[in-house]
């Protein structure tokens, strides 16, 4: 799970500086969009709306809590 974790972190990390678009951060990570989007808010990290959106377009397993 170590590696998963750093993988995470980074892309985190480098998608809250604007160097990867979401959907690159979410494909270095290993984890869907919508999961990502799930994780930068966890952490308080700003998503666009425009990018919480194309999220979740494709995400059928999105429950509203």
């Amino acid at each position: 799970m170590g590696m998963a974790t750093n993988a995470l972190s980074s892309a985190l990390t480098l998608y809250g500086a604007r160097t990867l678009t979401l959907e690159q951060a979410a494909t270095q990570a290993g984890v869907s969009e919508a999961e990502f989007v799930r994780q930068l808010e966890r952490r308080g990290i700003e998503v666009t709306e425009a990018e919480r959106s194309a999220a979740f377009e494709g995400d059928h397993t999105a429950r509203a809590d």
